[in-house]
């Protein structure tokens, strides 16, 4: 066709800087704090939560175990398809072990499309998510920002998809020029809010007048009054108390109901730190909130630190997406392993640390962590308050709030665009390999881009992200009946949500794709330690630590972070098996079918799929 090739053709465009750029797009501490928080405060409740801070160092170590050996592969092998390439190199340059080259790459291969394709789509879902949550800010009579409207979230996750892929379409130094300006403006929003998050506590110390949220999600300084109905069955039920007052139009207003001093004005809300660990009429212990800030760092219980660190591979991933970029590179063996560990370095060992130290420090009586884990938009929550302390009124602390929105808004836009690109280019580097139909290994004449994959994932990506969010309000993220009966009646809800009890037994969908994405995520790590002690074995420049001990610590990591997942549930409260099992039951049917694929494309192409020629040959 006249406006393909089958070539590499690639412009040589990207510096140290600009590669970097690219890879901390995708690891988007502006974004995830606001999206994963939530996630975090669920999984594992009522406990796991205090092991937020210390999980996330745990996954960091992970992640640097496992981008040195993407770094040191890199110097070695550079070039297109990142851990597809290296594994290929990796085995034929090794005599004995030659035949198994092609076998080698089209398991890492396939085996890494569980994170890169499944990984734009969990982006789009969520998205989808802030979408819907902003849809409810901005016309509360419309829609909720507590629910979002599935039919939204629908609309939104095509469009979203389709108009990233096009940015991906148009080339690397658009998709650079973009990622750069988005990594300023979240940097910059997310320690603005950490430094003011951490001055609210410092400002707030025990018993000192302070700021709540209403059930409706606004920002109160007064009490609201609970009061204790009996239902037919016996059961009680506790909920905020609602009275009628007059308003300036002649009519009445109903109002939450706020506590009084004897003198009949309202009573403050005091924040406190004094009960971190609440105790519930069963017993059941529950945590609330950080009573010092050295307790944010500790790590409060080896299963609570693994849960949080098998999350928090969701937040930190994508160091690797630039070792893809190798012959967009201008010097690729010197720039791409710095970039790796740069990127990484820059994004979660500082910004994520200082976040979410910041989130979890604010933590008090008026925002505690079962609160984070029942909102849509827990860091939402936490803007708001801070802003109304801050700017001295809720309409201010809601602007706030909005203003850091809009850059987690672009962060999203910046990880999707990412990771759609090094999906599209692991594909493309397969396609021209024809280890998948051969059409994914053109790129376009002009652009030079790989657009067969990129608009295909742009579909694949648009329909995970509708099944990501069709069953999000299930599972420990189930919505009350008194949430769901609150819903505007119109058009935008009726069809997408279920009862509490019914919606209480099904996976929450989200939480599905997510561990897809994560269970891809650690077989991609896992092969590519795997891959930098085959490459390294017996070479020159062998080094003990780097290309033996970091990767098989690399190796060993991810592998418990991926046991623990399916074993986590039978033996920590608050972990369900459902969302596990149903990720895993995916991921053994992806590999299925690609094991039939790899026999019945090999046989029809006449390929052979044990080599048989000498170590070293690339033919």
């Amino acid at each position: 066709m006249a406006d393909e090739n089958t070539g590499s053709g690639k412009k040589t465009t990207l510096g140290l800087t600009g590669l970097t750029i690219n890879a901390m797009a995708l690891i988007a501490p502006g974004a995830f704090l606001w999206l994963t928080f939530a996630m975090q405060s669920q999984y594992g409740a009522p406990l796991a939560g205090q092991g937020m801070w210390f999980g996330i160092v745990v996954a960091l170590a992970l992640c640097f175990a496992t981008a040195v050996a993407y770094a040191e592969l890199s110097k070695l092998y550079p070039g297109a398809g990142s851990s597809y390439f290296f594994a290929e190199q990796a085995f034929l340059s090794k005599t004995k072990y030659a035949k198994f080259a092609r076998v080698a790459k089209f398991t890492v291969g396939w085996a890494s499309h569980l994170y890169y394709w499944v990984y734009p789509g969990v982006m789009v879902g969520v998205t989808a998510l802030l979408g819907g949550y902003l849809a409810g800010q901005l016309w509360p009579d419309t829609f909720s920002s507590g629910v979002a409207s599935p039919l939204f979230m629908i609309i939104f996750c095509v469009l979203f998809a389709f108009g990233v892929a096009y940015i991906a379409y148009r080339g690397v130094i658009g998709t650079t020029g973009v990622n750069m300006a988005i990594n300023v403006i979240q940097i910059t929003a997310l320690l603005i809010f950490s430094f003011i998050a951490i001055a609210y506590r410092a400002k707030h110390p025990e018993g000192s007048s302070g700021y709540t949220m209403d059930p409706d999600g606004n920002v109160t300084d007064k009490i609201i009054v609970m009061e204790t109905t009996k239902e037919k069955d016996g059961k009680e039920t506790t909920a905020p108390k609602k009275v009628k007052v007059k308003n300036d139009k002649g009519g009445e207003d109903e109002v939450y109901a706020t506590e009084k001093e004897a003198s009949g004005k309202d009573k403050p809300f005091l924040v406190s730190y004094a009960e971190p660990v609440s105790k519930e009429k069963d017993g059941k212990e529950t945590f609330n909130y950080h009573a010092t800030g050295s307790s944010v760092v500790q790590p409060h219980g080896f299963s609570f630190i693994i849960i949080q660190a098998c999350i928090a591979i969701l937040i930190l991933v994508g160091f690797e997406s630039v070792t893809s970029m190798g012959e967009e590179a201008k010097n690729a063996k010197r720039d791409i392993p710095r970039a790796v560990l740069l990127s990484l370095g820059i994004q979660g060992l500082v910004c994520y640390l200082i976040e979410y130290f910041a989130a979890n420090f604010f933590l008090n009586s008026g925002y505690n962590l079962t609160q984070a884990g029942a909102s849509t938009a827990p860091l939402g929550d936490m803007m708001k308050i801070v802003g109304t302390w801050l700017f001295g009124s809720p309409e201010a602390g809601w602007w706030f709030m909005f203003v850091q929105a809009l850059s987690v808004f672009l962060a999203l836009v910046g990880t999707t665009l990412s990771c759609l690109s090094t999906g599209a280019r692991v594909t493309y580097a397969m396609g021209r390999d024809e280890e998948v139909p051969a059409h994914f290994g053109m790129l376009h004449g002009k652009t030079l881009t790989p657009h067969r994959s990129i608009w295909t994932l742009a579909v694949i990506s648009a329909i995970i992200g509708i099944l990501s969010i069709l069953l999000n309000y299930c599972g420990s993220a189930a919505a009350t009946d008194a949430a769901i009966g609150d819903l505007p009646k119109n058009i935008w809800y009726k069809f997408g949500l279920f009862s509490n009890a019914t919606a209480s037994n099904l996976p929450c969908s989200l939480l599905v794709t997510t561990l897809v994405s994560n269970f891809g995520t650690f077989l991609l790590y896992m092969m590519t330690c795997l891959t930098a002690i085959m490459a390294f074995r017996e070479h020159q420049s062998f080094s003990g630590i780097k290309h033996m001990v970091i990767p098989v610590f690399g190796l060993l990591a991810n592998l418990l972070c991926m046991a623990f997942y399916l074993i986590g549930p039978f033996l920590v409260t608050g972990m369900s098996p459902k969302e596990s099992f149903w990720a895993l039951g995916i991921c053994l049917a992806w590999g299925v079918y690609g094991a039939v694929y790899f026999v019945r494309s090999s046989r029809a192409k006449g390929k052979a799929i044990l080599l048989n020629h000498a170590a070293g040959s690339t033919s």
